[in-house]
């Protein structure tokens, strides 16, 4: 609680995190300090993807990936009072959002997928996920994170659909790669996709059955971007702000 507050959860530099010149620390200590934050992601999706890249090292986790994992405790010090705020006047309409980092990992160059579920003002679903393989193509890196974003959106759409007792509007998932949402819908471009395991298509089943729809959403809109990457002060802040992530103890005070 003594320490300087840092205003991001990491740095951007993710080479340090490969090296294997610190030496090692308790692995005891560090996994619980990583289970601690795994348990304050529920609340907090703007840790999402530090912690999910830390939760890599719990085997032999070394002075490098300490030192990252007390920079997230600084962060938290200055953000006690974040957290999500929901509104009752906001439209009722669920709206995902996916966005990937192709090559991202140092270590074997696999992608990390990021995606978010926004119902009204805030998001209320969210993940950071390391892609299992490694990708050929930033189209490729953007198609596999549609299809996990696919799954997420039509577990969604048929729980809140039983909720609400009729069917709902497809789910609309935003992507800011162009080649990506041209796949999801035109098989012209088989031909270029062969490499794609079918499983990954089943984004485009789910789009000529209405379930969900890709449509384009410009870089500077994606928000699941802070999901995938470690990002600079002023875009993380923003993205911060439209996941819904506000302090809360601020605008207590200024209500009252």
């Amino acid at each position: 609680m003594d320490s300087k507050s840092m205003s991001t959860p990491m740095t951007p530099n993710l080479k340090k995190l490969c090296s294997d010149d610190s030496d090692l620390v308790d692995p005891t200590m560090y996994r619980q300090l990583i289970g601690s934050l795994m348990y304050l992601v529920n609340t907090r999706p703007d840790i999402c993807f530090v912690v999910s890249t830390l939760s890599q090292y719990m085997c032999e986790p070394r002075q490098t990936h300490w030192a990252a994992a007390k920079h997230v405790l600084r962060y938290l010090r200055g953000t006690v009072g974040y957290g999500l705020r929901y509104t009752a006047d906001s439209d009722m309409q669920l709206v995902g959002y996916t966005d990937s980092d192709w090559a991202g990992s140092v270590e074997d160059r696999k992608n990390t997928s990021g995606c978010c579920f926004s119902l009204g003002s805030t998001v209320i679903s969210w993940f950071s996920r390391k892609q299992t393989s490694v990708a050929l193509s930033s189209a490729e890196v953007e198609y596999i994170a549609a299809c996990m974003a696919a799954r997420k959106a039509v577990w969604l759409w048929k729980l809140l659909a039983g909720l609400f007792g009729h069917m709902l509007e497809p789910t609309v998932i935003c992507c800011d790669n162009q080649s990506c949402v041209q796949m999801s819908v035109n098989p012209v471009h088989h031909d270029t996709t062969k490499h794609v395991e079918m499983r990954y298509h089943y984004v485009r089943d789910m789009v000529q059955r209405c379930a969900v729809e890709l449509q384009f959403v410009p870089t500077d809109e994606q928000v699941a971007d802070v999901l995938t990457k470690p990002l600079v002060r002023g875009k993380f802040e923003g993205f911060r702000k439209m996941l819904g992530i506000v302090d809360d103890v601020s605008l207590a005070e200024r209500e009252c």
